[in-house]
């Protein structure tokens, strides 16, 4: 499932990222500086959208072996310099405590085993006055139809999208893991299915 995953991951995201996710990513990453980890970097889809300064030091984490080779080839066809791999999960980061001036995920906090954990890890790596970015699908406002859709197709889903949640209240976990967003916009996830359509994409500090 990991290979298939990694294999199609690009060809099925391609309409998505034209249609909004790179303008998102790139206006998130536009300010970024020094030392920073993106978690999840997944094949590499983020990597042309990080600002050309030689004052940036990046850090890719990616778990999975499959997405981890496609985001090498990337590295190695791209003209960026001081980038690492690290093959760390988001729950047990590779990095010493306040090592970060920004850590960035994007659509990732929907799939990772545990939300509480992965956010601690981040707060732990995060330089006391950096800054954490986000951008993920996210549960429908309660009582809507695409809320009941998004609870009935979950756990199928679950199976199919690697671990992908449908209904995690992800802003609620970020304010509640102790960090103040600063910035936060919501908008709906053009080209993909309905119940993956909400979306959050932010910046956060610790408090």
């Amino acid at each position: 499932m990991s290979y298939l995953m990694s294999f199609f991951y690009d060809k099925v995201m391609k309409s998505t990222e034209e249609a909004c996710l790179m303008d998102w990513r790139r206006e998130l990453l536009k300010d970024i500086d020094g030392k920073v980890l993106e978690i999840g970097a997944g094949t590499g889809a983020s990597l042309s959208l990080y600002p050309n300064s030689s004052n940036i030091e990046l850090f890719l984490s990616e778990p999975d072996k499959n997405m981890r080779r496609q985001l090498s080839e990337k590295i190695k066809q791209s003209a960026k310099d001081n980038i690492h791999i690290l093959n760390s999960s988001a729950e047990q980061i590779d990095s010493e405590n306040d090592t970060y001036d920004f850590v960035f995920l994007s659509l990732v906090c929907c799939s990772v085993k545990d939300v509480n954990l992965t956010l601690s890890e981040i707060k732990r790596v995060l330089k006391p006055d950096g800054k954490f970015i986000f951008l993920e699908h996210v549960a429908a406002q309660t009582g809507t139809s695409r809320r009941k859709w998004q609870g009935r197709l979950n756990g199928i889903w679950r199976v199919f999208a690697g671990n992908c949640h449908l209904n995690r209240e992800t802003e609620k976990s970020i304010i509640e893991a102790g960090f103040s967003i600063e910035q936060i916009k919501r908008e709906s996830l053009r080209k993909a299915p309905s119940v993956v359509r909400p979306t959050i994409r932010g910046i956060a500090s610790l408090t």
